[in-house]
């Protein structure tokens, strides 16, 4: 009868497996958000591409420097010191380029800028010699005049680079670098100052 009555209340079914199912599904879903996060950081970051910059660094130099204020006139050789930022994560590989400085909208001297590359996350620095030479045109120049015997000559450069960006060797796309910059040629102490780049 005992045993009748065993056969009769089978034991109760244990709860532990479907919470071990909830555990692994708890496990998977945070792995894929997780897994979601890491590729939009890396579509956002490492897979954006970003326009290089160009720009004159501070530190620039004359070989030569004649500014005669009573002509006036002015014959200089600049050592121009140049800068190609890189912020991405691939090498930026750019074309050779002219780079242009002008008085008043006047150009007085143009270089040329080398092809190169810039590695990833740097800048190169790029040291281009020009020559800047006050045109005829200039001769009679009221303004010219006046800036010289004010001992401050005002200068402009311009320029673009073109390259490519490319991204763990698969992807590449163009960018082009623009230089906007302004200067003064400090004419007492020879030097190139207030350098100011867009």
């Amino acid at each position: 009868m005992a045993d009748n009555e065993q056969q009769g209340n089978p034991m109760p079914q244990s709860s532990d497996h479907p919470q071990k199912k909830k555990k692994w599904a708890s496990y998977i879903m945070a792995f894929v958000i997780f897994l979601t996060v890491i590729i939009l950081l890396f579509i956002f970051t490492v897979m954006k591409f970003r326009t290089p910059k160009f720009h004159m660094r501070p530190s620039n130099s004359f070989d030569t420097f004649d500014v005669q204020p009573s002509t006036p006139s002015f014959n200089m050789r600049l050592n121009a010191q140049l800068g190609v930022r890189n912020t991405n994560f691939g090498p930026f590989k750019y074309d050779s380029t002219a780079i242009t400085f002008y008085y008043r909208g006047i150009e007085v001297g143009c270089a040329t800028v080398p092809e190169s590359k810039v590695n990833f996350l740097s800048t190169k620095k790029v040291n281009v010699p020009v020559d800047l030479v006050m045109p005829t045109t200039l001769a009679c120049s009221e303004d010219l005049i006046s800036d010289l015997n004010s001992g401050i000559l005002p200068l402009t450069s311009q320029s673009k680079l073109n390259g490519n960006v490319e991204i763990i060797f698969l992807f590449k796309k163009n960018r082009t670098a623009d230089m906007n910059c302004t200067m003064e040629v400090n004419i007492a102490i020879e030097e190139l100052q207030n350098i100011k780049c867009k």
